[in-house]
């Protein structure tokens, strides 16, 4: 079960049909609101963080409920 903020994150990548591996940026008050639901993604191996602040990629589990998630 995912938090309504981790779908937000979720739809965020939707939003810009992002597949695996892409990475994408937040920042500013975005990444600020979205830090906790962030990591929790990341904790559930449905996110990576990237080597720049504040990008993150899908991994293939994260894309497969990312495309299921309303």
């Amino acid at each position: 079960m995912l938090s309504i903020s981790e779908v937000s994150v979720l739809r965020t990548f939707r939003k810009f049909y992002m597949e695996p591996g892409e990475m994408l940026c937040f920042n500013g008050v975005d990444l600020a609101t979205k830090t906790p639901a962030l990591d929790s993604l990341v904790n559930k191996d449905f996110l990576i963080r990237e080597k720049f602040n504040g990008a993150f990629s899908l991994t293939r589990a994260g894309y497969v409920k990312m495309r299921h998630t309303t």
